[in-house]
């Protein structure tokens, strides 16, 4: 879409004015699942070495989102947050990004052939407890009434409400998990969320896929009038998942899945590459541009903060190799309350403060 190609242009020419040279840029999604004006580009970095400093990086990072988001009022929606991961390309290149994750990135800005090896690099990797695990995330985190409404921020919705919030049951409820659903059915890795509700339709459910399909055009196409109320949409994303989740193997099945040899270094590194982002969004989020509401993002910081915390903590049980003495040394600079403002400027102290072990963490097997 030209709107995003754009975007992505401008996202690149930002990060070089400001010191930061990429080894190429990627989002999250596939082409076809980012809808204007409600998708925002979920931009991942990849950088030929890792910075001599981190910390200096993700301030020159946090200045060119600002930058980048500043051209322009819609910016605040389409770019909502700085980017999510930072790998290098060696950690692509061990097989260090875990395989769901990468199947879905688009280039914004590279060599096209390297990224599309990669992706034909996971798509051959054997299924594993990996996968499983990243995709019944995705339903865990929507099921048995997890999804929200009205969690979805309206602060940049400026016309044509209802077709906002028939864009999050359609996009951000349903697609995600019919996403999620088609991955763990087949096996197999899906690119996007459009690909999904196209490719997957198990018999009893290609009504499913039209309908849904079809309300997302109708709001792109501006017919809004013809779409259904709020509530009856979502009543029936709810008969769709429950629908969609009755073509998974039961976990029991999935158990006997054998672990990626590799599982744990891929779980270091993804969680080293979130990491590495943080300080950018908390600067961002700090400090916002003017008109930019950063409060439930804030909010959101918790839930990424637990999920490291995890890692971390299954990763430092007995704290005797380099890798789980950072482990533990790091949990202790990780937030365990709700994000507040204040509680992510104590955590912006605290990493200042014990600089030296957060640097040690972010660039640990790095190259």
């Amino acid at each position: 879409m030209p709107l995003y190609d754009d975007l992505g242009a401008l996202y690149t020419r930002d990060l070089t004015h400001h010191g930061i040279q990429t080894a190429m840029l990627t989002h999250k999604w596939q082409r076809s699942d980012l809808l204007a004006p409600h998708s925002d580009l979920d931009i991942r970095v990849l950088l030929d070495e890792p910075p001599a400093d981190w910390l200096e990086w993700n301030h020159r990072l946090a200045a060119a989102h600002s930058a980048a988001v500043n051209r322009s009022p819609s910016n605040r929606r389409l770019l909502e947050h700085p980017p999510g991961f930072a790998f290098t390309l060696s950690e692509v290149h061990r097989r260090r990004v875990s395989p769901p994750e990468l199947a879905t990135w688009t280039l914004i800005h590279g060599h096209a052939p390297t990224l599309q090896r990669w992706k034909s690099h996971t798509q051959m990797a054997p299924w594993s407890r990996t996968d499983e695990r990243f995709y019944r995330a995705i339903l865990d985190a929507r099921l048995d009434g997890r999804y929200q409404l009205s969690a979805d921020s309206t602060d940049y919705v400026t016309a044509d409400l209802p077709g906002y919030r028939r864009h999050c049951i359609a996009w951000h409820y349903l697609a995600p998990c019919w996403f999620a659903a088609a991955a763990l059915a087949t096996r197999t890795r899906c690119p996007g969320k459009s690909a999904a509700l196209r490719q997957w339709r198990p018999s009893g459910l290609e009504r499913y896929a039209e309908r849904f399909l079809h309300y997302v055009h109708i709001d792109q196409a501006g017919t809004a009038g013809r779409a259904p109320a709020i509530r009856d949409m979502l009543r029936a994303a709810d008969r769709a998942v429950n629908a969609a989740m009755r073509h998974i193997p039961t976990p029991e099945a999935s158990e006997e899945l054998a672990e990626a040899e590799d599982s744990r270094a891929v779980a270091w590194t993804m969680t080293a590459a979130m990491l590495r982002v943080r300080v950018a969004r908390w600067l961002y989020y700090l400090d916002p541009p003017p008109g930019v509401v950063t409060e439930y993002l804030i909010a959101r910081e918790a839930k990424e903060l637990r999920a490291a915390a995890e890692v971390l903590h299954s990763m430092a049980t007995e704290a005797i190799t380099p890798e789980q003495r950072l482990a533990t040394h790091m949990i202790r600079l990780l937030p365990t309350s709700p994000t507040t403002p204040a509680v992510l400027c104590e955590a912006l102290i605290s990493w200042n403060r014990d600089r030296a072990l957060v640097e040690d963490l972010l660039t640990l097997h790095s190259t």
